[in-house]
């Protein structure tokens, strides 16, 4: 049986190593990779689940403030960081998957309209974890969580942050037969 384990292996580094493979797991964020490796590593998270759940736990401990930095670290979907291609690696290979940058002027236009009102109503960037997603579902998904409340809004985005960061540690995989 096949089990697909992470590339570097999270056990096997030390911290600095973990911090430089995995600490933009979460968007600009390394103190999750960092309070994750000071908790201690073992084999269990060598695999993108075992991993998402340790820094999974970082996140859900920390406080709001932290919790809401983590979703000012963002980007605007589409936004102007995309435009002048200030984007992550990852945020750039994930809007371009969703087709963002492929925007026709008037979608962007209204990307930039719900970015902008959404950033008013709620004072972070709209989240959604973007893979599998068109960019007709994910302005339909825009106007859908301006109608939440701030709180609402808030754990929706945190869930969507751990989305985003177990597809981006089942991108750096490689499968290892076990005995």
């Amino acid at each position: 049986m096949a089990t697909m384990l992470l590339s570097p292996r999270p056990s096997q580094l030390d911290r600095d190593a973990f911090i430089a493979s995995y600490g933009e797991i979460y968007e600009h964020s390394p103190w999750i990779a960092a309070q994750s490796w000071d908790t201690g590593l073992g084999e269990a998270q060598d695999t993108p689940a075992g991993l998402a759940g340790r820094l999974r736990q970082q996140v859900d401990a920390a406080s709001p403030e932290a919790q809401l930095a983590l979703i000012r670290a963002h980007p605007d979907l589409a936004g102007k960081a995309a435009v002048a291609g200030e984007l992550t690696d990852d945020s750039r290979s994930e809007q371009a998957g969703a087709g963002l940058d492929q925007c026709t002027p008037a979608e962007f236009a209204r990307f930039e309209k719900l970015n902008q009102a959404y950033r008013e109503r709620f004072e972070f960037p709209f989240v959604i974890a973007v893979r599998g997603l068109d960019r007709h579902a994910i302005l339909a998904a825009f106007e859908t969580r301006l109608n939440h409340t701030p709180e609402e809004e808030r754990r929706t985005a945190i869930e969507q942050i751990h989305r985003i960061a177990l597809l981006r540690l089942e991108q750096r995989t490689t499968e290892s037969r076990s005995r």
